[in-house]
């Protein structure tokens, strides 16, 4: 939502405007009404169980990433031998073997953003907490980085199912996923909903004197 001028000069939100958006299509309306008229969604200035959701998915995202990094993320048998490989154990295996470039990668995408994400989504339901008024604008932007990079927390996910698919030699060489997998995937669903349950007009909120 954007902010109207008062005939003071003082800068208003929408809301005090009398406004309010749909959080589905972007059509403004006037305050009170309960259905989006492009898109029938359900209109609400403010979601007040906002940081209740985002608390609850969050923990849910911290408790299934322990798992994660503890069971082993991929099964390989051979004629041979059966191993199996956690994704810090992966991590380790590709240095090992000189691939720095996709061990970095595996790395970030698997250990750092994941912890990152779960900072950054803490740090930002705390302050709208406290209703802290300071770097209002960096917390605007950190908040769409973490919906952005969401997206791209599933590269451990994906490469366990193109190597499933690929190598299934019967006797000879396989490869399965482990329970590992199964975390990681629900740790990241459950953190983009932790996200997206983040109403970041509550940012804004802190900086009014009286938020009507």
């Amino acid at each position: 939502m954007g902010s109207a001028r008062a005939e003071t000069g003082d800068l208003i939100t929408a809301r005090e405007a009398g406004l309010v958006a749909c959080r589905r299509c972007g059509q403004v309306h006037w305050r009170g009404t309960q259905v989006c008229l492009r898109c029938d969604g359900a209109l609400q200035s403010r979601d007040e169980k906002s940081l209740q959701k985002v608390w609850a998915w969050l923990i849910a995202g911290i408790v299934a990433f322990f798992p994660a990094n503890i069971y082993p993320m991929l099964l390989t048998n051979t004629l041979i031998e059966r191993s199996e490989s956690t994704i810090l154990g992966g991590v380790v295996e590709l240095m090992n073997y000189g691939n720095y470039g996709i061990a970095g990668i595996v790395f970030v995408a698997s250990i750092v953003i994941p912890v990152g994400k779960f900072l950054a989504i803490g740090y930002l339901a705390v302050s709208v907490h406290r209703k802290d008024r300071k770097r209002m604008h960096q917390r605007h932007r950190l908040y769409e980085v973490v919906e952005f990079i969401g997206r791209w927390s599933m590269i451990d996910v994906f490469v366990v199912a193109i190597l499933s698919a690929l190598v299934q030699l019967n006797a000879i060489a396989s490869i399965n996923p482990g329970i590992a997998a199964v975390s990681f995937a629900l740790s990241v669903v459950f953190t983009m909903l932790s996200a997206q349950s983040f109403d970041p007009r509550l940012i804004w909120d802190a900086d009014r004197k009286d938020t009507p």
